[in-house]
């Protein structure tokens, strides 16, 4: 079922949004070459704490999940996309990392993720976390008032072809709101015209995530959650929680 919100509740989402967008910037600030995923986590720990919040993904077990998921941010590095476990791995020059991170404040959740390089960038890594972040901005423009949901999954694919990748539609955007995962689905493409119409007081997650090799194909870590690509190319995902309003779509995980 798809709860739509009150301009107040859109409001206590906004407050959600910035902690997760203070940990986002804190902990891209923080990731320096030799740094630890742990050390990330923990950085995300003690904002969460200040701020009298707590995290959706700590003891997250969806159903494809062996375990639940034991940090409160995703740290997914080079050919892992989604769903890395921070652990003891520290940074090396060039890396590629995902930090995906979530929060729920006074009951209200808010998600999004940042894709950036540590050190010395690879050209292809640069253009690759540029298409990501213009299918992004992409589908966040295509979500106003009277669009459709395949509008904005539309929106996203287009970007990702044009620049040759091939999209999966495994694991895209979703609605938000009391919990982190909500209706409506958000895919990464489709169809323009289709699905559910977007009306204001709908809040959803819009998250673009691609592979640099060109195909969509992916395998999942025997730890059952960190997904890399099939073919050992880089990946980059990035994330927005996005509220529909009369005036168009209103991002709430900025600071």
């Amino acid at each position: 079922m798809v709860e739509l919100k009150t301009p107040g509740e859109i409001e206590a989402m906004r407050a959600s949004g910035r902690v997760v967008a203070q940990i986002l910037a804190t902990v891209r600030a923080q990731a320096e070459v030799g740094t630890s995923l742990l050390d990330l986590d923990r950085i995300a720990r003690d904002i969460l704490a200040e701020a009298r919040a707590t995290s959706p993904f700590l003891g997250y077990r969806p159903s494809f999940a062996q375990t639940p998921f034991p940090a409160v941010i995703c740290t997914s590095i080079n050919d892992a996309a989604l769903h890395g476990i921070p652990d003891a791995t520290r940074l090396a020059d060039g890396d590629l990392v995902s930090v995906d991170c979530g929060a729920v404040l006074d009951g209200w959740a808010a998600d999004a993720a940042i894709s950036f390089t540590v050190g010395e960038p690879r050209d292809e890594d640069t253009r690759l976390i540029g298409t990501v972040e213009t299918a992004l901005a992409a589908g966040i423009a295509a979500a106003a008032p009277g669009a459709q949901i395949g509008d904005v999954s539309a929106a996203i694919g287009e970007v990702g072809r044009g620049a040759g990748l091939r999209i999966s539609t495994d694991y895209g955007g979703h609605g938000i709101g009391r919990t982190m995962h909500e209706s409506p689905a958000v895919p990464n493409d489709g169809r323009p015209g289709r699905g559910m119409r977007l009306v204001p007081g709908l809040v959803i997650a819009i998250e673009p995530w691609f592979l640099g090799g060109g195909g969509d194909c992916y395998r999942v870590d025997p730890d059952g959650w960190t997904l890399r690509s099939a073919d050992g190319s880089r990946a980059a995902h990035v994330e927005h929680t996005v509220a529909i309003t009369e005036d168009g779509p209103r991002v709430l995980t900025v600071l």
